[in-house]
């Protein structure tokens, strides 16, 4: 801050003794002008060397409309609109943050010009109340005197600058060492000398071609005066402004860079995130309706992760259907060829004429008709077993459920037929599904065994779950025999076509899987077998009670 003196434009003020007056007590500042934005409008225009069709016209370019609606609908791809949202947002956040902070600079900074010109006006009330010059010790008996006065006490600031007029000319001003020269505008000289109030002292922002400014004018009339002296202090605003200007300029620069390094990072991590998306796209891609094997990675925990699993959960379902599927149709060609070309073979040979003949084939045909229809039943449930509702889970009587199908399994043959364990207990089956299942176990041992010879049939409910048995006193089953026998269309090596197509016991290992079970054989050559499906517990709305054993 530098102190600065009045020099006059005239010579010096007399001295007089006259008792002085006040003109005026009240500073009413005008509102700050608002700056209205400017707008820049860059119309694109066609390049010189337009490139021509083969036809020598000029090629079609997509109308404005449909460029701009592109535009707005953003990138097409979620990576691309992911990483525009967060600069978009991003952006709105700093651009609300800055120019929120910039307002509120500038308002304050705009206060500051205003109290300090305010404080500088107190030097007239001190003046003014005791009425005397410190220099002379004379009262003052003209404004000019105390506006010199004045002048010559006030300490102007950085970007501040005085100065005196009367009757439109210019009496006084501040010394060369302030650098804002209020006296050299004279536009600014002009808007004073037409607009200043000769009652009141006011602050007001004058916009010349020079700068801005924010004046104090403030009218001095003594007694003696017959015109007011006006002492106008003004700061220069866009001064002032520069260095806050300057301050959020550089602001706007760090928020571009931190803008760029937003979306670098997001790039990179939009990237990570979105790459299950990614894999799963692209093993969709390679999934052929003759190659169902694809599945996606799983890595983490979260929605991603769980949409990943959901999708590999589908392909399993669809892989299987299509595999059922797949399997029905070889089944079928495979299967039903041999019985249709018995019956055909047959009826191309048979004597028509011979009514015997025609008998004996007219008996095989219904034979394999039958053997055909029983076949076509298998291969049915077998499909189904992929589909929902293959089973459905129901509270069963265990115990009554041994009883039902024991009565059942009697008429199959002639055996001493026995229950080993009867569990009187509750668990969660399908008793349709189950029992069809334990009869198909229960007529296998039939084939197998001879008359009068034990087959014993039990339940029974443990910690692990329900256990369904049916042991036999037949062939038994040689040990590299045990896991293919539960194929489709594998038979034990002692059996016979007629007895069966060899879907029995795959339809029975694929019921108890889909109770969630497991099928599990003992056997031995010449000391029977003994099959038993093993199926979970699920819940039920009762408790187990102990099993009985021995009932015959």
């Amino acid at each position: 801050m530098t102190r600065s003196g009045a020099h006059p434009q005239a010579g010096p003020p007399t001295s007089e003794a006259t008792d002085g007056v006040r003109n005026t007590e009240r500073i009413v500042p005008d509102p700050l002008p608002a700056s209205a934005p400017t707008v820049l409008v860059k119309i694109p225009q066609p390049p010189a060397d337009e490139q021509l069709d083969e036809d020598g016209s000029v090629p079609q370019r997509r109308p404005l409309r449909s460029r701009i609606k592109q535009l707005l609908k953003g990138p097409s791809t979620i990576r691309g609109r992911v990483l525009s949202a967060m600069l978009l947002l991003s952006a709105l956040g700093l651009l609300l943050a800055g120019s929120t902070a910039y307002a509120i600079q500038r308002n304050d900074l705009n206060r500051a010009m205003d109290d300090s010109l305010t404080r500088s006006f107190q030097e007239f009330e001190t003046l003014l109340e005791t009425g005397i010059d410190p220099d002379t010790l004379q009262p003052f008996d003209r404004a000019d005197q105390l506006v010199y006065v004045v002048m010559n006490r006030t300490l102007t600031q950085p970007n501040e600058g005085m100065m005196a007029m009367r009757e439109g000319e210019i009496i006084f001003f501040a010394n060369q060492e302030v650098e804002v020269r209020l006296e050299d505008d004279p536009q600014l000289v002009e808007y004073v000398d037409l607009t200043a109030s000769r009652d009141e002292v006011t602050i007001q922002s004058v916009t010349t071609g020079f700068t801005e400014y924010r004046v104090l004018v403030a009218p001095v009339q003594l007694a003696l005066d017959e015109r007011p002296t006006y002492f106008i202090l003004g700061f220069d605003a866009d001064a002032e402004h520069s260095k806050l200007n300057g301050t959020f300029a550089t602001f706007a620069l760090i928020s571009f860079a931190t803008l760029v390094l937003i979306g670098v990072v997001g790039f990179l991590l939009t990237g990570k995130l979105l790459a299950p998306i990614h894999r799963l796209r692209t093993t969709t891609q390679r999934i052929t309706d003759t190659d169902l094997s694809q599945r996606i990675e799983v890595s983490g925990d979260d929605d991603l992760s769980e949409l990943t699993r959901t999708v590999n959960a589908m392909l399993d379902r669809l892989e299987g259907s299509f595999n059922s599927q797949r399997r029905l149709l070889d089944d079928v060609g495979h299967e039903l060829r041999t019985p249709i070309t018995i019956v055909q073979g047959h009826l191309e040979l048979q004597d028509s004429e011979d009514p015997g003949d025609v008998r004996a084939v007219r008996d095989i045909a219904l034979d394999e008709l039958d053997r055909m229809r029983m076949l076509v039943d298998d291969l049915v449930t077998l499909a189904g077993i992929a589909g929902p509702g293959f089973v459905r889970p129901e509270p069963v009587n265990l115990g009554r459920l041994t009883d039902d199908v024991m009565d059942k399994a009697r008429t199959l043959g002639n055996r001493r037929w026995t229950v080993d364990a009867r569990a009187e207990a509750i668990a969660m089956l399908d008793p349709r599904r189950v029992t069809q299942a334990w009869l198909q176990l229960a007529a296998n041992s039939v084939k197998f065994t001879e008359e009068g010879t034990t087959i014993a049939i039990g339940s029974r409910k443990d910690d692990d779950g329900v256990r369904l048995w049916v042991r036999d006193e037949g062939r038994g089953i040689a040990r590299e025999d045990q896991k293919r026998i539960f194929e489709r269309f594998e038979r034990g090596p002692s059996s016979k076509r007629t007895e069966g197509a060899g879907l029995g016991l795959t339809i029975v290992s694929a019921i108890t899987e889909a109770h969630g079970g497991q099928m599990e054989l003992r056997s031995a050559l010449h000391q029977g077998a003994t099959f038993t499906m093993a199926i979970p517990l699920l819940p039920t709305r009762s408790s187990s009670t102990p099993e009985t054993r021995g009932r015959q």
